[in-house]
Protein backbone atom coordinates (compact mmCIF):
# COMPACT_ATOMS: atom_id res chain seq x y z
CA UNK A 1 0.00 0.00 0.00
CA UNK A 2 1.45 3.71 -1.05
CA UNK A 3 1.90 5.80 2.14
CA UNK A 4 -1.16 8.01 2.31
CA UNK A 5 -0.48 11.66 2.10
CA UNK A 6 -1.77 14.55 4.40
CA UNK A 7 -2.60 16.29 1.25
CA UNK A 8 -4.77 13.20 0.19
CA UNK A 9 -6.70 13.59 3.50
CA UNK A 10 -7.04 16.88 2.62
CA UNK A 11 -8.65 15.94 -0.92
CA UNK A 12 -11.23 13.54 0.99
CA UNK A 13 -12.36 16.41 3.29
CA UNK A 14 -12.80 18.81 0.46
CA UNK A 15 -14.48 16.25 -1.72
CA UNK A 16 -16.31 13.48 0.20
CA UNK A 17 -14.24 10.60 -1.36
CA UNK A 18 -11.02 9.82 -2.34
CA UNK A 19 -9.81 6.40 -4.43
CA UNK A 20 -6.30 5.10 -3.51
CA UNK A 21 -5.25 2.76 -6.04
CA UNK A 22 -3.27 -0.37 -5.13
CA UNK A 23 -4.17 -0.58 -1.66
CA UNK A 24 -4.49 -4.29 -1.52
CA UNK A 25 -2.67 -6.85 -3.25
CA UNK A 26 -3.88 -8.95 -6.40
CA UNK A 27 -3.26 -11.81 -4.23
CA UNK A 28 -5.69 -10.46 -1.02
CA UNK A 29 -8.51 -10.15 -4.19
CA UNK A 30 -8.45 -13.03 -4.98
CA UNK A 31 -8.60 -14.89 -1.70
CA UNK A 32 -11.78 -12.78 -1.00
CA UNK A 33 -13.20 -13.64 -4.29
CA UNK A 34 -12.39 -17.27 -3.64
CA UNK A 35 -13.98 -17.42 -0.42
CA UNK A 36 -17.32 -15.67 -1.43
CA UNK A 37 -17.72 -18.73 -4.48
CA UNK A 38 -17.10 -21.06 -1.40
CA UNK A 39 -19.66 -19.25 0.29
CA UNK A 40 -21.97 -19.48 -2.72
CA UNK A 41 -21.07 -23.11 -3.21
CA UNK A 42 -22.79 -23.85 0.35
CA UNK A 43 -25.73 -21.18 0.26
CA UNK A 44 -29.19 -22.62 1.19
CA UNK A 45 -31.51 -19.61 1.01
CA UNK A 46 -35.29 -20.59 1.81
CA UNK A 47 -37.72 -19.66 -1.12
CA UNK A 48 -39.38 -17.37 0.90
CA UNK A 49 -36.27 -15.62 1.82
CA UNK A 50 -35.08 -14.91 -2.14
CA UNK A 51 -35.47 -11.59 -1.68
CA UNK A 52 -34.53 -9.35 -4.57
CA UNK A 53 -32.38 -6.32 -3.61
CA UNK A 54 -33.41 -2.74 -5.04
CA UNK A 55 -32.89 0.78 -4.74
CA UNK A 56 -36.08 2.41 -6.17
CA UNK A 57 -37.93 3.91 -3.66
CA UNK A 58 -41.50 1.70 -3.38
CA UNK A 59 -39.36 -1.73 -4.23
CA UNK A 60 -36.98 -0.77 -1.19
CA UNK A 61 -39.92 -0.68 1.33
CA UNK A 62 -41.21 -3.57 -0.41
CA UNK A 63 -38.15 -5.69 -0.91
CA UNK A 64 -36.42 -4.95 1.94
CA UNK A 65 -38.14 -3.33 4.46
CA UNK A 66 -40.96 -6.27 4.61
CA UNK A 67 -37.96 -8.98 5.11
CA UNK A 68 -37.24 -9.50 8.76
CA UNK A 69 -34.31 -11.94 6.52
CA UNK A 70 -32.79 -8.32 5.82
CA UNK A 71 -33.39 -6.71 8.92
CA UNK A 72 -31.82 -9.45 11.05
CA UNK A 73 -28.73 -9.67 8.74
CA UNK A 74 -26.97 -7.21 10.53
CA UNK A 75 -24.83 -9.97 12.51
CA UNK A 76 -25.01 -12.94 9.87
CA UNK A 77 -24.06 -13.53 6.42
CA UNK A 78 -27.23 -13.24 4.02
CA UNK A 79 -27.71 -13.51 0.06
CA UNK A 80 -29.71 -10.61 -1.43
CA UNK A 81 -30.54 -11.16 -5.38
CA UNK A 82 -30.90 -9.21 -8.82
CA UNK A 83 -34.34 -8.66 -11.04
CA UNK A 84 -35.39 -11.46 -12.44
CA UNK A 85 -33.36 -14.57 -11.39
CA UNK A 86 -36.18 -16.24 -9.83
CA UNK A 87 -39.27 -17.95 -11.61
CA UNK A 88 -42.75 -17.83 -10.33
CA UNK A 89 -42.18 -20.59 -7.62
CA UNK A 90 -38.63 -19.04 -6.01
CA UNK A 91 -36.39 -21.35 -8.18
CA UNK A 92 -33.52 -19.65 -9.68
CA UNK A 93 -33.34 -18.85 -13.60
CA UNK A 94 -29.80 -18.76 -13.87
CA UNK A 95 -26.88 -19.91 -11.74
CA UNK A 96 -26.35 -19.29 -8.47
CA UNK A 97 -23.25 -17.32 -8.53
CA UNK A 98 -24.28 -15.15 -11.63
CA UNK A 99 -27.63 -14.32 -9.78
CA UNK A 100 -26.65 -12.69 -6.50
CA UNK A 101 -26.68 -8.59 -6.27
CA UNK A 102 -24.69 -8.78 -2.77
CA UNK A 103 -23.70 -10.87 0.35
CA UNK A 104 -24.48 -9.08 3.52
CA UNK A 105 -23.75 -8.00 6.41
CA UNK A 106 -21.33 -9.57 8.90
CA UNK A 107 -18.80 -10.81 6.66
CA UNK A 108 -16.25 -8.88 8.69
CA UNK A 109 -17.16 -10.49 11.65
CA UNK A 110 -18.28 -14.32 10.44
CA UNK A 111 -15.42 -14.71 7.93
CA UNK A 112 -11.74 -15.40 8.26
CA UNK A 113 -10.80 -14.27 4.88
CA UNK A 114 -12.93 -11.08 5.45
CA UNK A 115 -12.06 -10.28 8.70
CA UNK A 116 -8.17 -10.11 7.94
CA UNK A 117 -9.12 -7.96 5.20
CA UNK A 118 -11.33 -5.63 7.11
CA UNK A 119 -9.16 -5.56 10.48
CA UNK A 120 -5.94 -5.62 8.34
CA UNK A 121 -3.07 -3.21 10.07
CA UNK A 122 -3.31 -1.30 6.41
CA UNK A 123 -7.37 -0.28 7.24
CA UNK A 124 -5.96 0.75 10.74
CA UNK A 125 -3.46 2.90 9.49
CA UNK A 126 -5.87 4.75 7.41
CA UNK A 127 -8.71 4.98 10.13
CA UNK A 128 -5.62 6.58 12.62
CA UNK A 129 -4.78 8.79 9.27
CA UNK A 130 -7.95 10.00 9.32
CA UNK A 131 -8.00 10.49 13.00
CA UNK A 132 -10.54 7.96 13.79
CA UNK A 133 -10.08 7.55 17.37
CA UNK A 134 -12.44 4.50 18.14
CA UNK A 135 -13.62 3.59 14.72
CA UNK A 136 -16.06 0.46 14.92
CA UNK A 137 -17.12 -1.88 11.91
CA UNK A 138 -21.34 -1.45 11.56
CA UNK A 139 -21.57 -3.85 8.10
CA UNK A 140 -19.79 -5.42 5.13
CA UNK A 141 -20.93 -6.49 2.19
CA UNK A 142 -19.68 -8.10 -1.09
CA UNK A 143 -21.07 -6.56 -3.73
CA UNK A 144 -21.26 -8.62 -7.34
CA UNK A 145 -22.36 -6.38 -10.02
CA UNK A 146 -22.96 -9.53 -12.50
CA UNK A 147 -22.50 -8.98 -16.17
CA UNK A 148 -25.45 -7.88 -18.17
CA UNK A 149 -27.34 -7.54 -15.28
CA UNK A 150 -26.25 -5.57 -12.88
CA UNK A 151 -28.66 -3.02 -11.39
CA UNK A 152 -27.77 0.56 -10.79
CA UNK A 153 -27.72 2.04 -7.84
CA UNK A 154 -29.30 5.42 -7.71
CA UNK A 155 -27.91 8.58 -6.18
CA UNK A 156 -28.05 8.66 -2.05
CA UNK A 157 -26.36 9.10 0.73
CA UNK A 158 -25.08 6.77 3.30
CA UNK A 159 -26.31 8.25 6.02
CA UNK A 160 -29.72 7.88 4.87
CA UNK A 161 -29.52 4.30 6.16
CA UNK A 162 -26.76 4.38 8.78
CA UNK A 163 -27.61 7.13 10.69
CA UNK A 164 -25.36 8.97 13.62
CA UNK A 165 -25.92 12.05 15.99
CA UNK A 166 -24.07 14.08 15.18
CA UNK A 167 -23.59 13.78 11.04
CA UNK A 168 -20.52 12.76 9.82
CA UNK A 169 -19.14 9.80 11.72
CA UNK A 170 -19.33 7.29 9.37
CA UNK A 171 -17.29 6.54 6.17
CA UNK A 172 -17.42 3.50 3.88
CA UNK A 173 -13.95 1.82 2.55
CA UNK A 174 -15.03 0.41 -0.94
CA UNK A 175 -12.52 -2.18 -2.51
CA UNK A 176 -12.32 -3.10 -5.93
CA UNK A 177 -11.97 -6.45 -6.29
CA UNK A 178 -11.81 -6.69 -10.18
CA UNK A 179 -11.09 -3.29 -11.84
CA UNK A 180 -13.77 -1.31 -11.76
CA UNK A 181 -14.54 0.81 -15.03
CA UNK A 182 -17.07 3.06 -16.38
CA UNK A 183 -18.15 0.12 -18.92
CA UNK A 184 -18.87 -1.85 -16.07
CA UNK A 185 -20.44 0.29 -13.51
CA UNK A 186 -17.98 2.21 -11.57
CA UNK A 187 -18.87 5.06 -8.51
CA UNK A 188 -19.56 8.15 -9.61
CA UNK A 189 -19.60 11.19 -7.33
CA UNK A 190 -21.21 14.62 -6.78
CA UNK A 191 -17.73 16.25 -5.32
CA UNK A 192 -17.89 18.53 -1.92
CA UNK A 193 -22.45 17.12 -1.87
CA UNK A 194 -21.23 16.08 1.99
CA UNK A 195 -21.83 19.25 3.04
CA UNK A 196 -24.91 19.80 3.11
CA UNK A 197 -26.49 17.44 5.28
CA UNK A 198 -29.19 14.68 4.29
CA UNK A 199 -32.32 14.85 3.42
CA UNK A 200 -34.16 11.48 3.82
CA UNK A 201 -33.79 9.07 6.49
CA UNK A 202 -34.54 5.35 6.09
CA UNK A 203 -36.51 4.37 9.69
CA UNK A 204 -37.84 1.50 11.48
CA UNK A 205 -41.34 1.40 11.80
CA UNK A 206 -42.84 0.13 15.30
CA UNK A 207 -42.56 -3.53 15.84
CA UNK A 208 -45.39 -5.45 14.25
CA UNK A 209 -46.38 -2.55 11.57
CA UNK A 210 -45.78 -3.76 7.74
CA UNK A 211 -43.96 -2.43 6.07
CA UNK A 212 -40.61 -2.80 8.72
CA UNK A 213 -39.04 0.45 7.79
CA UNK A 214 -39.96 3.40 6.04
CA UNK A 215 -38.37 6.58 4.37
CA UNK A 216 -38.93 10.17 6.13
CA UNK A 217 -38.20 13.23 4.10
CA UNK A 218 -37.09 12.75 -0.14
CA UNK A 219 -34.46 12.57 -1.96
CA UNK A 220 -33.14 15.94 -3.58
CA UNK A 221 -32.81 16.97 -7.24
CA UNK A 222 -29.50 15.72 -8.15
CA UNK A 223 -28.21 17.38 -11.78
CA UNK A 224 -26.91 14.17 -13.44
CA UNK A 225 -23.80 16.01 -15.50
CA UNK A 226 -22.26 17.02 -12.08
CA UNK A 227 -21.68 13.40 -11.04
CA UNK A 228 -18.14 12.77 -11.90
CA UNK A 229 -16.73 9.02 -12.38
CA UNK A 230 -14.35 7.08 -10.08
CA UNK A 231 -12.73 4.04 -12.16
CA UNK A 232 -10.31 2.39 -10.15
CA UNK A 233 -8.09 -0.76 -10.34
CA UNK A 234 -8.42 -4.14 -8.99
CA UNK A 235 -6.78 -3.94 -5.78
CA UNK A 236 -7.82 -0.07 -5.27
CA UNK A 237 -9.52 1.42 -1.85
CA UNK A 238 -12.37 4.54 -2.29
CA UNK A 239 -12.90 6.05 0.81
CA UNK A 240 -16.51 7.28 1.10
CA UNK A 241 -17.52 9.89 3.53
CA UNK A 242 -21.23 8.70 4.63
CA UNK A 243 -23.09 12.00 3.31
CA UNK A 244 -21.48 12.96 -0.10
CA UNK A 245 -24.08 11.66 -2.98
CA UNK A 246 -22.67 8.46 -5.23
CA UNK A 247 -23.83 6.49 -7.60
CA UNK A 248 -23.37 3.77 -9.82
CA UNK A 249 -24.53 2.88 -13.59
CA UNK A 250 -26.23 -0.33 -14.47
CA UNK A 251 -23.59 -2.84 -16.09
CA UNK A 252 -24.27 -4.23 -19.29
CA UNK A 253 -20.96 -4.99 -20.32
CA UNK A 254 -19.58 -8.42 -20.28
CA UNK A 255 -17.23 -8.09 -17.33
CA UNK A 256 -18.33 -7.99 -13.76
CA UNK A 257 -17.20 -5.85 -10.74
CA UNK A 258 -17.04 -7.29 -7.79
CA UNK A 259 -16.39 -5.32 -4.80
CA UNK A 260 -15.78 -5.83 -0.76
CA UNK A 261 -17.46 -2.74 0.87
CA UNK A 262 -17.62 -2.03 4.70
CA UNK A 263 -18.78 1.06 7.12
CA UNK A 264 -16.88 2.37 9.95
CA UNK A 265 -18.01 4.63 12.26
CA UNK A 266 -16.24 7.00 14.73
CA UNK A 267 -18.07 5.41 18.05
CA UNK A 268 -16.36 8.30 20.46
CA UNK A 269 -19.06 10.43 21.71
CA UNK A 270 -21.65 9.15 18.79
CA UNK A 271 -24.97 7.88 18.88
CA UNK A 272 -25.72 5.04 16.80
CA UNK A 273 -29.61 5.84 15.99
CA UNK A 274 -31.88 3.45 17.42
CA UNK A 275 -34.31 4.02 14.19
CA UNK A 276 -31.47 2.43 11.52
CA UNK A 277 -32.48 -0.69 9.88
CA UNK A 278 -28.84 -2.36 11.19
CA UNK A 279 -28.65 -3.15 15.04
CA UNK A 280 -26.01 -4.41 16.83
CA UNK A 281 -27.16 -7.46 19.00
CA UNK A 282 -25.44 -9.24 21.59
CA UNK A 283 -24.24 -11.66 19.79
CA UNK A 284 -22.32 -8.98 17.48
CA UNK A 285 -21.86 -5.58 19.48
CA UNK A 286 -19.99 -3.35 16.28
CA UNK A 287 -16.42 -4.69 16.82
CA UNK A 288 -13.67 -2.06 17.44
CA UNK A 289 -11.30 -1.54 14.44
CA UNK A 290 -8.49 -1.34 16.50
CA UNK A 291 -8.83 -3.97 18.66
CA UNK A 292 -9.19 -7.10 16.02
CA UNK A 293 -6.70 -9.32 15.12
Amino acid sequence: MAFVTQEQISQFHRDGFLALEEFFTMEECNAAQAQIQKIIAEMDVPPECRTEFSTKHEEQLRAQGNADYFLTSGDKIRFFFEKGVFDEKGEFLVPKDKSINKIGHALHASDAVFKQMTFSSKVQALARKLGLENPVVVQSMYIFKPPHIGGEVTAHQDATFLHTEPLGRVVGLWVALEDAAEENGCLWFLPGSHTSGITRRMVRTPPGTIPCTQFIGTEREYDSSQFIPAPIGKGGLILIHGEVVHKSEANLSASSRHVYTFHLMEAKDTLWSKENWLQPTPELPFPSLYTQN
